[in-house]
């Protein structure tokens, strides 16, 4: 009986082993992915000498393999559970990162890359869904924020040191870069991909609906809402966070590298600081009041831009803006991180968990690989008043969409009954004791 109330806390509060592995292969490969995307644009455009054409077209086809295997990849987790996946995905990430390292020529280049970016994309939702096997309602929320705090700690360890590492004019050392990511990604194959997972909750017997695949995901209104706010949410922030925005200030504002890596610092530094206290100020309120949060602290931000931009003939007060701008998106992504995990698990029926977070990491790769497009060609083009308007705009619809979804979740899905459940068992006891 004591074991037994012992995995039920465990799972509760998602303080058991399953979850401890996966969230450490998850940092163990974040780590590997900070290791080697800042300097994959470099690898292909200088070491390799195939000019910024070829490399734009890698990133291309990282993107575009997501969109291919994604659709299938929820199937996958949802028939067969989400280790197999995660394992199938690390292996074939880890192949693709090593034969990207060796690579010499366009072609296989772009063969290496699709398989990089396949297997990556397919970790994604695995992970998501190890997660919500490992950890009950009330502990959802902190092992996804805790989550997002290791992947931000441990990519920028990773670049950190891989810049440590990368000499261009030394091919070796990115060949190097590419295999120690190699090694991290069956690291994470090997740490999360063997831990034994509970079992997947019971389906009800009036769960058992027909629809299957993405057809119950677009059958599903409040998760199209979902995913129509997320879409927004990534192409706005983090669609533009290393493109648009970085564009924006060193060819606009004038901002030196060196500034520009402090201020995305000060994003990472941010997050690792905030996450865990800003957890416990949502776990206690609605998770959409949380975005539309979200929204109003970018708002903010896009207005520090604004205000850079003006002032770019003072160094230290475009500076200063600069942080300012990084330091709040990082506020916001605190916000984001205890919510759009739980909710999507709330979501989903147990049956088709795997293709819910399936559609959910595809909507999210479809607005990163649209939003820096859309970004640098408004920067590029010399229109930044009306960028920052536009993404203005798009971040006060974040706010109007994130508030409108209220009326479409269940109170648990929005986490309106989470206090009320909390205090009930209080009362008991000081009724008890009077």
């Amino acid at each position: 009986m004591t074991g037994t109330v012992k995995q039920r806390v465990r799972r509760t509060d998602g303080a058991g082993g399953p979850l401890r592995r996966v969230q450490i292969g998850n940092a163990l490969s974040a780590f590997g992915s900070g290791f080697t995307m800042p300097y994959m644009f470099v690898y292909v455009d200088q070491v390799r000498g195939l000019g910024s054409l070829a490399a734009g077209m890698v990133f291309t086809v990282f993107a575009l393999a997501a969109l291919a295997v994604l659709p299938f990849t929820g199937r996958g987790i949802d028939r067969y559970g989400p280790r197999p996946v995660l394992l199938a995905g690390a292996a074939l990430a880890a192949g693709g990162a090593y034969a990207f390292g060796q690579a010499g020529t366009a072609p296989t280049l772009l063969v290496s890359s699709f398989l990089f970016g396949a297997g990556i994309t397919a970790c994604q939702p695995a992970l998501a869904t190890m997660i919500v096997r490992s950890t009950g309602r009330a502990g959802r929320s902190r092992a996804f924020a805790l989550q997002f705090t290791l992947v931000n700690l441990g990519m920028g360890i990773g670049a950190l040191v891989g810049g440590q590492i990368v000499d261009p004019a030394d091919p070796a050392s990115l060949t190097r870069l590419f295999t120690i990511e190699a090694l991290t990604l069956l690291g994470l194959a090997v740490i999360a991909g063997t831990a034994r997972m509970p079992a997947a909750e019971p389906v009800p017997a009036a769960e058992g609906g027909s629809a299957t695949g993405l057809r119950a995901v677009t059958a599903d209104k409040a998760m199209l809402r979902l995913c129509l706010l997320v879409g927004l949410i990534f192409f706005t922030c983090y669609g533009q966070f290393e493109s648009g925005v970085a564009a924006f200030t060193t060819d606009t504002v004038g901002t030196a590298p060196s500034v520009l890596g402090i201020a995305i610092g000060a994003n990472a530094l941010t997050i690792v600081l905030l996450q865990m206290v800003v957890v416990r100020l949502t776990e206690r309120r609605r998770r959409t009041t949380a975005m539309a949060a979200a929204g109003v602290v970018w708002l903010g931000a896009w207005a520090a831009a604004l205000v850079a931009g003006l002032v770019r003939s003072d160094a230290l007060a475009a500076t200063v803006a600069v942080v300012a701008v990084y330091a709040l998106f990082g506020v916001g992504e605190s916000l984001l991180a205890p919510t759009l995990g739980p909710i999507v698990a709330d979501l989903a029926p147990a049956r088709l968990l795997g293709t819910y977070n399936a559609a959910h990491a595809l909507v999210k790769q479809i607005a990163i690989a649209v939003g820096p497009a859309v970004g640098v060609l408004l920067v590029g083009a010399g229109t930044w008043p009306l960028y920052l308007l536009a993404m203005a705009a798009c971040t006060v619809l974040i706010v109007l969409l994130a508030v409108r979804l209220r009326g479409h979740l269940t109170p648990a899905q929005d986490n309106a009954v989470r206090a009320a459940a909390e205090v009930r068992p209080i009362v008991r006891e000081l009724q008890t004791a009077a």
